[in-house]
């Protein structure tokens, strides 16, 4: 079983990143979530085969639940198994992060988004965030800030 190793030799617990929420959202508060998979699930989360881009948290029944997003099952998964890629899968979270999550996307119109996926002791965990959607207006001007903090720092060294 080979891990992906960053630049100091160490294996990586990241699993998979979702750049495109913090284009699209101002994220707030950050939760911590641990994930209910089936067996060929964490088999090819170890392989990096999930794609967090367009997936969403929603509430039902009290309990969260991660949807859209896709886990694309390994060739050599067994035969008396039919994986299901997109399947909602439940969260794990405390009740008092639930009501505090349930209380903001009911009564203050926020989303749930998933910012993370990673290893932690051997277990997967997601990282989920409260969001604001940003007017297009929003994203220009991070965008300039962005823009303009890389030009100090080229300044900066070269000056």
């Amino acid at each position: 079983m080979s891990k992906k190793k960053t630049k100091s030799g160490t294996p990586s617990s990241t699993i998979a990143l979702n750049k495109k929420s913090r284009h699209d959202f101002i994220l707030e508060d950050r939760f911590e979530a641990g994930l209910v998979l089936e067996g060929w699930e964490v088999k090819a989360l170890r392989a990096g085969r999930v794609h967090l881009q367009d997936s969403y948290v929603f509430i039902r029944h009290g309990e969260a639940w991660l949807d859209a997003c896709q886990i694309t099952p390994l060739q050599t998964a067994s035969t008396h198994i039919h994986p299901e890629p997109m399947r909602s899968r439940k969260l794990l979270l405390n009740q008092h992060e639930l009501n505090r999550l349930i209380g903001a996307v009911e009564r203050k119109g926020y989303t749930i988004v998933p910012t993370a996926m990673y290893w932690k002791k051997g277990r997967a965990k997601l990282e989920i965030a409260l969001a604001k959607g940003k007017k297009l207006h929003d994203k220009r001007a991070s965008e300039k800030e962005r823009d303009w903090s890389r030009q100090k720092s080229r300044i900066m060294k070269s000056g």
